[in-house]
């Protein structure tokens, strides 16, 4: 095991998550302190120990880490942080809590995302910030789907990609919810059932697009050496990175980025496997952001798992049941709810714990987490503590 600053010397110890609905009809800062609760539970963890929280948020639509940690009862926090983004947020939130301890800042710290975004504040009724916004709400292009449907389009035509393989991927999310007591999207879906949803923007079918949901979801994490003396297998942080290329902070500053097929993932995957010493064709559970599935496929290409056009052709042998990397099994944002990617991470640390379920992957070792679906955003390689690669 190679040690770089952090990575293998920092794990996730737990995770933990509420109850996923449209109207929870309590305050975020109750659903923050649920979700915190769980993971510190399921860790075996003396609250005493925690002395850092960390959370992102997108309108002001959550709460202060530092509330939080008050509503907790945590004493004395030496790192608290609010990361003003969204959906590109979660693993570079886990990075940072990892750099706290490693740095001494801390010796665990929760990492969490909570709001009501279904009965609540919704992220497409919000008027984004960045210099595009002034030209592009006067023509209609207004709401994120819109805005991902042009870059997916782009995609399709770039890399010869189709409307099948947006089935491929709605079809996977509806049959990893269907054993997820979790997904809000609990109903199977076929060809058929997809190609009947209505479009939303085209090339987007309702059946394309993410649940928005009310809930909350946290990881916590310490150094290794203590996660081992912890209830649940630690699961190691083994590479990680951000990326930001040709990005405006508007929501549609893909649209002039010249390569559409290259998400951020494309631009930071050498790091992440370069650092975790392992590459794609060794990642047995890929917990990749989907917020859409055009975002999907072009994640799964942007982090090799495919090649360009193809990780449609990799879903369907995945749905027949060939030995591949198993895609989002818990159905993903797409099925199981929009927490902006947290609770993507959160299932990644429970496949390789062995305590997802019903949708557990089979003696899953590794696993790849992404969080974002344009041009920046973050990601984990992780490793269950104990297996070869560690």
């Amino acid at each position: 095991m190679i040690e770089r600053g952090y990575h293998n010397r920092t794990a996730i110890v737990s995770a933990g998550m509420t109850e996923l609905s449209f109207a929870s009809g309590r305050s975020v800062l109750a659903l923050a302190v649920e979700s915190c609760r769980s993971a510190i539970e399921a860790a075996g963890i003396d609250p005493k120990i925690i002395d850092g929280v960390v959370s992102f948020a997108m309108y002001g639509d959550s709460v202060p880490s530092e509330s939080v940690g008050a509503a907790l009862g945590l004493r004395d926090l030496s790192y608290v942080m609010d990361f003003n983004q969204g959906g590109q947020s979660a693993s570079y939130m886990v990075m940072h809590a990892a750099m706290a301890i490693h740095s001494g800042l801390a010796k665990a710290v929760l990492v969490y995302r909570a709001l009501n975004g279904r009965s609540g504040l919704r992220v497409g009724r919000e008027r984004t910030s960045g210099g595009g916004t002034e030209l592009r709400y006067p023509v209609g292009l207004v709401a994120y789907p819109q805005v991902q449907a042009l870059w997916a389009r782009r995609y399709m035509i770039e890399t010869g990609a189709t409307e099948d393989d947006l089935a491929a991927a709605a079809i996977n999310a509806s049959r990893g919810a269907v054993e997820n007591p979790r997904a809000l999207r609990r109903r199977e879906v076929d060809a058929r059932a997809y190609y009947a949803s209505p479009y939303i923007a085209e090339p987007f079918r309702k059946l394309d697009c993410t649940v928005e949901v009310d809930g909350g979801c946290a990881v916590l994490v310490t150094s290794l050496d203590m996660a081992r003396d912890l209830r649940l297998a630690p699961v190691v942080i083994a590479g990680s990175g951000w990326a930001t290329h040709r990005f405006d902070l508007d929501m549609a500053g893909q649209l002039v980025y010249g390569a559409p097929g290259r998400n951020y993932g494309y631009h930071l995957r050498d790091r992440l496997y370069g650092l975790a010493g392992f590459g794609p064709q060794d990642i047995d559970v890929a917990s990749l952001y989907d917020c859409f599935t055009g975002v999907l496929l072009q994640n799964i290409e942007g982090f090799g798992l495919a090649e360009p056009g193809k990780a449609g052709a990799l879903i369907r042998r995945s749905l027949a049941g060939e030995d591949v990397t198993a895609i989002n099994p818990s159905g993903g944002l797409l099925a199981e709810g929009y927490l902006h990617g947290m609770n993507i991470v959160a299932e990644a640390v429970w496949q390789l714990q062995g305590v997802a379920g019903p949708t557990q992957v089979a003696d899953a070792q590794t696993a790849l987490t992404c969080s974002g679906g344009a041009m920046c955003g973050s990601a984990l390689a992780l490793v269950r503590d104990g297996s070869p690669r560690t």
